[in-house]
C-alpha cells in the first residue's frame, strides 16, 4: 500500500471505499471521519484499491468518474492533512480471509477507528460483512462505525446516480451530485492537423478512462495537468470540444476522440495532459455535407460556447486550476 502523507500521531481512523468521483456523500462521509479523527487525536486515513475489485473478478467494472490519481487529489484537498493509502488490488488481496485482511491491512495501518458504508462485504468471497467487523475490531483493538447515507428527495448521493446523469448527458444534475463538472482526460496525440485549416485548431484527446456522456459538442473548461513527479495542474483556458467519431471527416472510425479547442491561444499542445470539464451541451454530435459547412458550424458553435462560460471563475479551492 502507498500512502501519500504522514503523520506524527498514534494510531488511525481508517475510512474503507472506492471513493469513485468523491461526491458530496464522499465528502460528507470524510468531513464526519475528519471531526472524529481530531477529536480522538488519530491520523485520518482513506483506503482504497486499485484496480477497482470488479475488474479483478472478472465482474465488469463501472466507468470511472476520477482516475486514481484525480481521486487522490481530490481526498487530500477534502480534508487537509488526509492520508490516502492505495491498496493494490488483485487475486491474493481478493482472496485474504476476513481475518486477514484486518490484521494485516487495518493494523498495518494502525486502525483504531474503521468507517465503512452499511453494505460493506470484505475478504474471500464477500465473506465479511459489517457484524464479521466488528467482531474482529473488539478483539484485535479497534472499534467500527457505519456511515449514513446522504442525498437529496431522489436519493442518496451516490456514484451511480452520477454515471446515469453523464450517461443521459444530465451535466447539470451530474453537477449537483459531484460538486463539480464532470471532467474528462487524457495526453495530446498527434492529430490530422484538419481543425487548423479550417480556423479551429485542436488538442486531440483519445479514450479518455471517465465516464463519457452522449457525443456531441460541449463548451469546456480547460486545466494543463502536471508532469509526472510533479503536482498541481494550471488553467489552460475555455473553449469548445468535440467528442465522438467525427462522421464529417473519418466516418469509419470507432474510437471515440475528444477534439478540444483553446479559445484564445494557438500552441502546439502535443504530448501535453490536459482535463476538460464538461460545463454545457451545445449540439449532439451529427454529419455535416462537407468541410465549409462543417467549419460553419463549429464557428456557430464557438459562440455558444463563449456565451455559456461567460461569467465563469475557478474554484477558490482548486489552486491554479478551473476545478
Amino acid at each position: 500500500m502507498v500512502d501519500r502523507q504522514t503523520s506524527g500521531r498514534s494510531g488511525s481512523l481508517v475510512v474503507i471505499g472506492n471513493f469513485d468521483g468523491l461526491h458530496r456523500g464522499h465528502r460528507a462521509v470524510l468531513d464526519g471521519a475528519a471531526r472524529i479523527a481530531r477529536e480522538r487525536e488519530l491520523r485520518p486515513i482513506v483506503l482504497t484499491f486499485d484496480p477497482h475489485p470488479a475488474e479483478v473478478l472478472g465482474r465488469r467494472a463501472p466507468p470511472l468518474l476520477t482516475p486514481l490519481a484525480r481521486k487522490i487529489a481530490l481526498c487530500e484537498r477534502a480534508v487537509p492533512g488526509l492520508v490516502v493509502s492505495v491498496a493494490p488490488f488483485d487475486r491474493a488481496f481478493a482472496a485474504q480471509s476476513p481475518r486477514a485482511f484486518a490484521e494485516r491491512v487495518l493494523g498495518g495501518l494502525d486502525a483504531r477507528v474503521v468507517m465503512v458504508g452499511q453494505n460493506f462485504r470484505f475478504g474471500a468471497q464477500r465473506a465479511g460483512d459489517f457484524a464479521e467487523l466488528t467482531r474482529l475490531g473488539a478483539e484485535l483493538g479497534f472499534e467500527t462505525r457505519s456511515h449514513e447515507l446522504v442525498g437529496d428527495t431522489s436519493g442518496p448521493w451516490s456514484s451511480t446516480r452520477a454515471r446515469e446523469a453523464i450517461a443521459r448527458g444530465d451535466l447539470d444534475e451530474a453537477r449537483r451530485i459531484l460538486g463539480r463538472w464532470h471532467a474528462l482526460s487524457g495526453a495530446v496525440v498527434a492529430g490530422d492537423q484538419r481543425g487548423r485549416t479550417i480556423g479551429f485548431p485542436t488538442a486531440n484527446i483519445l479514450d479518455a478512462p471517465e465516464a463519457l456522456p452522449p457525443f456531441g459538442v460541449y463548451a469546456v473548461l480547460i486545466d494543463r495537468l502536471p508532469a509526472e513527479g510533479e503536482r498541481g495542474a494550471t488553467m489552460l483556458g475555455k473553449g469548445v470540444a468535440n467528442l465522438g467519431v467525427r462522421p464529417t471527416v473519418d466516418p469509419a472510425a470507432a474510437r471515440p476522440r475528444l477534439e478540444v479547442h483553446v479559445f484564445d491561444r494557438d500552441e502546439d499542445l502535443y504530448g501535453a495532459r490536459l482535463r476538460v470539464h464538461l460545463v454545457r451541451a451545445i449540439r449532439p454530435e451529427q454529419r455535416f455535407a462537407g468541410l465549409d459547412a462543417l467549419k460553419a458550424q463549429i464557428a456557430r458553435d464557438a459562440e455558444e460556447a463563449r456565451r455559456a462560460l461567460e461569467g465563469i471563475t475557478p474554484d477558490p479551492e482548486a489552486g491554479a486550476a478551473w476545478a
